[in-house]
């Protein structure tokens, strides 16, 4: 097979070193092969993104977002290809794909902003014929790294806002699904990007150490698993380097006696079930308060769950998709193995589902556990499959200790008609993305995206204004122009505009 190329300085790059294999999750065949940079790659990109910096720098942010209207035109026209590219490679049903696509092109929506989220801020006379000002200007080379469960979605987040900052971008995706994040980049090119402003550079950790390592490289962001993330952060700080790391999740919706209960099913059907779990805003741990609330759940979600369609993730019409590697089908049926085995009521067994004419895909059905505990390992761990946990408790003020506990703090929600509960949940619990009766509480592009605790690694989330913020530098100017032929003393006391 012919490797699934990088694209550096605008065009695709084959190397005849390290390949991995491509699968379809849905059949588990082998579908492709995507070349593994090594490091001499990997700064072949760097290289170019040096030498397009300084005229892309210089560019007018009008400009930049020029590009960026006709790349989101050009993600528009092209998004039953696109859905195509993520289904095959990732499972995930055409529907969610294109759902991912739709939320991505929300980031470019805003960095069409340019213009404006660029401007700076401008105060006349701060002191005697003094003016400041201050400037946005672009860090330079950067980079991120993203996950396989979102291959459109996540990059989207990062270099359309990067590049529209002045900067030079290079992306390493997932090698698990590689071609649809390809694919996007070519377009954005289409779109009248500049050569060497975006490169993408698939790879596992030797391309990862690379960008981490290069001097060059001044920024990098990075969403996946917590221990990644925390070697990203870590190696990528102490070499003095900007670093965003967005790590795991375990999500918990608490549900009130007095919740909307039909609402809240379905809900919870969606967050904890779709794309086969692997968000890292699914659901996994629903918290009822008091046995009657845990009881009705049980009884109404249970048969809805047994009645999921779930098929090759290319077909229409499905509810769910397989899981994207076997390795991960293996991880996700342990975990129910261990659920049992500690002792948590099994009311729905996903293990050994399979799928008529793909009966070597990686499927596992939805599952559900009632009375978890929190010292289980399908609570305390992040699963990233079809498995919601019920967890019961006696008041809200238990149910928030709970959450609060957990070693990560990424989302949460409330179901509840109570506004008072609301407005402490609200308040209290220590996560960085809350819902109240909405099940996924992902901001939308204007606002920023992150989590708590070890969820997140750094100061500032992602997209957004702070994704404008992590992508910039702030420059702050004085300027004074005085009079002509003036000669004034020299002043010993510390300036001020009294």
């Amino acid at each position: 097979m012919t490797p699934i190329a990088h694209l550096i300085n605008g065009e695709r790059i084959a190397t005849s070193g390290r390949t991995a294999d491509v699968f379809n999750p849905s059949t588990g065949a082998v579908t492709g092969q995507v070349a593994l940079a090594d490091r001499a790659t990997v700064q072949q990109a760097i290289d170019a993104a040096k030498a397009a910096f300084p005229a892309w720098r210089k560019t007018p942010p009008a400009k930049r977002a020029q590009v960026m209207f006709r790349f989101k035109q050009l993600l528009e026209q092209h998004e039953a290809e696109i859905a195509r590219l993520i289904s095959e490679e990732h499972g995930k049903t055409l529907e969610d794909a294109a759902g991912e696509l739709k939320r991505g092109i929300e980031n470019v929506e805003f960095a069409c902003g340019a213009p404006q989220i660029l401007k700076g801020e401008y105060s006349r006379n701060v002191g005697p014929d003094i003016d400041a000002w201050s400037d946005l200007q672009p860090v330079g080379v950067v980079a991120g790294i993203t996950p396989f469960n979102f291959p459109a979605m996540v990059p989207l987040w990062m270099y359309p806002l990067a590049i529209v900052c002045g900067n030079c971008f290079i992306l390493k995706p997932s090698e698990r699904d590689p071609s649809s994040t390809l694919y996007i980049a070519e377009l954005l090119h289409e779109a009248g990007l500049p050569k060497g402003v975006l490169s993408v550079v698939h790879g596992d950790k030797e391309a990862v150490d690379a960008l981490i390592e290069a001097p060059e490289v001044k920024a990098l962001s990075f969403v996946g698993s917590t221990p990644i993330a925390e070697y990203i952060y870590s190696e990528g700080t102490k070499r003095g380097k900007r670093v965003q790391a967005l790590g795991g999740a375990k999500n918990h919706a608490v549900l009130m006696p007095d919740a909307d209960l039909d609402n809240a099913v379905s809900a919870l059907m969606g967050a904890a079930y779709g794309s086969c779990g692997e968000r890292c805003m699914a659901i996994s741990v629903a918290v009822c308060v008091g046995e009657q609330i845990a009881d009705a759940l049980v009884q109404k979600i249970t048969p809805q769950i047994q009645a999921l369609k779930i098929g090759a993730g290319t077909s229409c019409g499905l509810d769910m998709g397989p899981l994207v590697t076997r390795a991960a089908q293996e991880r996700v049926t342990g975990y129910i193995d261990a659920g049992v085995e500690a002792g948590a009521e099994l009311v729905v067994d996903g293990r050994g589902l399979q799928v008529a004419g793909h009966e070597q895909g990686y499927f596992v059905g939805g599952t559900l556990f009632d009375k978890v505990s929190p010292q289980m390992s399908i609570y305390t761990d992040e699963i990233f499959g079809p498995v919601l946990c019920i967890v019961r408790v006696d008041s809200l003020e238990q149910a928030m200790a709970l959450i609060n506990e957990h070693e990560y703090g990424n989302g949460t929600c409330i179901f509840t008609r109570d506004g008072e509960a609301a407005r402490l949940f609200v308040d209290e619990i220590e996560v960085g993305m809350v819902g109240v009766n909405v099940p996924l509480p992902v901001p939308v592009s204007y606002h920023s995206f992150g989590g708590w605790k070890r969820s997140l690694f750094g100061d500032l989330h992602a997209y957004g204004p702070d994704g404008v913020r992590f992508y910039t530098r702030k420059k702050a100017v004085t300027q004074r122009w005085p009079a002509r032929k003036s000669h004034e003393a020299a002043q010993f006391a510390f300036p001020s505009n009294g």
